[in-house]
């Protein structure tokens, strides 16, 4: 059986970060993609030493061009600028939305038939541009967001319930920003909804350090953002994909009508495997969470306005 082909898109700290998590898991072989002469090819090399120690097969390829990128199975597109201290992921609006464009379309002429997830951000935004440039049917274009936002909440209420990370599940909807929804009384530890386990103030702090995990480490790193995580998250989908796992993520997708949001892409579980997103899970809000995830769509749909779309 032929390996699958992976594209990741820009070879900065997260698309190299990315490329890393792929080939340590042999998910497929991956060709990275970037603009600055030298960087993904020397990326590349760097990481295929790092294969007879580790033990993968996977082949690199670095690139400043998309031929070698033809045939992917899926395509990661982390390119764009990141985010400096004081900056809103809305700062980014603008350059991104030229770069994440200009990347699909080279994307969608040699790899017709692949499967996009978005990294870049602001994320849902950037998700939109991506679906609008490639005339992809809405199943083959994603955003990575609520992986990483779940991911940064289990990690926090983990931390506060000294339990291991694999007891916990967190649940985050919304757009992928100060606005996003974490949703406490579906999230769990070994089954057991954490409003049972944590007093409310514990819980509430937990809900406002995660909308905020992004900046907290801009501030920390002052010369640029996140990307184990956000690598990783994204590397959980592609492996859904690449598997065929069926596994249920919260990721950015087109939502017509779901939640009561039209013609948007925000974030909400999803069904994900081989044809990428296959089932949009609806859940029951309280009218609260309805109205926060109501105010995550419009905060999304202000940036996709500004964008003409």
């Amino acid at each position: 059986m032929a390996r699958k082909k992976i594209t990741v898109v820009g070879a900065g700290n997260v698309g190299a970060t990315t490329a890393h998590w792929l080939v340590s898991k042999e998910l497929g072989d991956v060709v990275l993609v970037d603009i600055i002469e030298g960087m993904p090819q020397g990326k590349a090399l760097d990481l295929a030493q790092a294969g007879p120690v580790e033990g993968y097969d996977s082949r690199l390829i670095g690139t400043n061009g998309y031929k070698e990128t033809a045939n992917s199975d899926v395509v990661v597109i982390t390119s764009g600028i990141a985010r400096k201290p004081g900056m809103s992921r809305d700062d980014l609006l603008n350059t991104n939305a030229g770069i994440v464009a200009s990347v699909t379309e080279e994307i969608v002429k040699y790899s017709p038939n692949c499967i996009i997830i978005v990294v870049s951000n602001p994320l849902d935004a950037m998700t939109q541009v991506a679906w609008k440039k490639s005339g992809f049917p809405k199943n083959r274009v994603l955003g990575m967001a609520g992986v990483l936002d779940s991911a940064r909440m289990r990690c926090f209420l983990a931390e506060a319930l000294n339990v291991s990370v694999e007891n916990v599940t967190a649940f985050v909807l919304g757009g992928h920003g100060d606005t996003m929804v974490p949703l406490p009384r579906y999230s769990t530890c070994a089954g057991i909804p954490i409003t049972e386990l944590l007093p409310k103030e514990t819980v509430d702090a937990i809900v406002t350090r995660t909308a905020n995990g992004g900046a907290e480490i801009v501030s920390l790193l002052k010369t640029g953002s996140a990307y184990y995580a956000p690598s990783s998250a994204a590397v959980e989908m592609v492996e859904a994909i690449v598997k065929d796992k069926k596994k249920i993520l919260p990721c950015a997708v087109l939502l017509e009508g779901e939640y009561g949001i039209n013609n948007l892409f925000v974030g909400v579980p999803v069904k994900i495997g081989a044809g990428g997103v296959e089932e949009i899970i609806q859940i029951n809000l309280t009218t609260e969470e309805r109205a926060a995830l109501q105010k995550s769509a419009g905060a999304v749909q202000e940036l996709i306005d500004k964008l003409n779309l």
